[in-house]
């Protein structure tokens, strides 16, 4: 019995393991299952994302051909009282690229091209506009003013002699736009006091901080222009 007994316990550990065995290579197998499909889900999934990415991408890819490109005008401006025939222009072509790069009026400066610093400031009609943010094309048919044709140093524009006078200026980058947004302010509705004056400048932004000597050359022109009536 003790022979037999003996026997049967061994059957028993080796029935045991084979089962554990069978266990393990079933998990095992169970596992690299999951690994696969979590890799086919995932370059399944980025293959989708692909395939919908494409749609925008190559409507976009097709906006400019339908469009036929960047278009273009015969374009004819009135500058300081002169006609100037400009040809063929890009409809982007902004007022400042205009007067800087085809016409070679520097005195208009480019700043942060943002319509933020006023630097690019020119009259239309008549009213102060930041050039940059304007598209030529715009402007055609209207009379267009710059710096130059405000004055010339024989004879300058009242403004532009009280911002000489009250030294409103010291590097001189925003002196242009700051001039010609001051011309325009005379004929609009604006408080008497200098706080009044500062906030009708604000869109001019001087880094120098001649501010105090720009609103004394302000109030002196308005003053000038109350006298002659």
């Amino acid at each position: 019995m003790d022979a037999y007994a003996q026997m049967e316990a061994t059957l028993s550990e080796e029935m045991t393991l084979r089962e554990d065995q069978q266990e393990i290579e079933l998990e095992s197998a169970a596992t690299a299952s999951m690994q696969v499909s979590r890799r086919t889900f995932l370059s399944g999934l980025g293959a989708t994302g692909l395939i919908v990415g494409a749609g925008p991408l190559t409507a976009a890819a097709a906006i400019p051909e339908m469009n036929g490109g960047a278009s273009s005008s015969h374009t004819v401006l009135m500058v300081n009282g002169e006609q100037h025939d400009l040809g063929v222009l890009d409809t982007r072509v902004t007022l400042l690229d205009a007067l800087r790069e085809r016409l070679y009026l520097t005195g208009t400066k480019k700043g942060c091209d943002h319509g933020q610093c006023g630097a690019c400031t020119v009259h239309v009609d008549g009213r102060r506009v930041n050039s940059c943010l304007t598209l030529a094309v715009m402007t055609a048919g209207k009379e267009v003013t710059t710096i130059e044709g405000l004055g010339i140093p024989a004879r300058m524009h009242p403004m532009q002699a009280a911002f000489v006078e009250h030294d409103g200026y010291q590097c001189g980058y925003c002196t242009s736009g700051q001039i010609m947004s001051a011309v325009a302010l005379l004929k609009e509705p604006v408080g008497e006091s200098d706080a009044e004056v500062k906030e009708g400048m604000a869109g001019n932004i001087c880094r120098c901080g001649a501010y105090p000597n720009i609103v004394a050359a302000f109030q002196q022109v308005r003053g000038q222009m109350k006298m002659n009536g």
